[in-house]
């Protein structure tokens, strides 16, 4: 999976040297949660790292990134309080179309693929001298430390510098390990972000 990883991380630089391309920084709150589990509630947490804006016309861009961002969830039942905070570093690759509204401003929609890695983070049952258990430890919570899905998004481009973007997130892998004969519906990372950035 390194190896995957460093392939990627040298696609992005490997065109950096292109015209049309744009680098920019992002940052913002995540709010992260898990379909299919009752009883889960949203638990905030925080989304930053970099990305590129590759135009390939007015209209059509590719905008592959390099996110860290905390997810995971809460769970409250009968008075017990349980916390699940994964750090990933995200690989989204998206395609993305922009209309222009003015001069100065456009409004962006994308979608396409991410690649999750779980790279830290922490749970704990929050009872009297409980301690936390690290989310991708083989004595932890043992997640599994990659993630897949499908991630979509709207925004707008404000003149040359400054974005503002609403992510979405649904995995397509469940971040538990099951027993091999477990029938039940299988939990799934679901993210949703507000974000502001600056491209150079």
């Amino acid at each position: 999976m390194k190896k995957v990883l460093l392939t990627l991380i040298m696609g992005m630089f490997a065109v950096a040297g292109f015209s049309q391309l744009r680098w920019d920084v992002k940052f913002g709150m995540n709010f992260g949660n898990m379909t299919k589990l009752d009883n889960s509630k949203v638990l905030p947490g925080f989304t930053a790292g970099i990305g590129m804006d590759y135009e390939f016309n007015e209209h059509w861009a590719f905008q592959p990134g390099l996110m860290v961002t905390s997810k995971g969830f809460k769970y409250k039942f009968e008075g017990e309080k349980f916390t699940a905070r994964p750090i990933y570093l995200d690989i989204p690759l998206t395609a993305a179309y922009k209309f222009p509204i003015t001069d100065d401003v456009k409004f962006v929609v994308n979608a396409g693929p991410y690649l999750g890695i779980g790279v830290g983070g922490k749970s704990k049952l929050h009872i009297d001298n409980a301690k936390s258990n690290k989310m991708f430890a083989d004595d932890g919570m043992n997640w599994k430390r990659f993630d897949l899905g499908i991630q979509w998004g709207v925004g707008v481009e404000l003149g040359e510098h400054y974005l503002i973007n609403i992510t979405g997130q649904n995995g397509f892998i469940t971040p538990y390990h099951f027993d091999n004969d477990y029938d039940g519906d299988k939990p799934r990372n679901m993210n949703f972000a507000i974000g502001v950035g600056y491209r150079f």
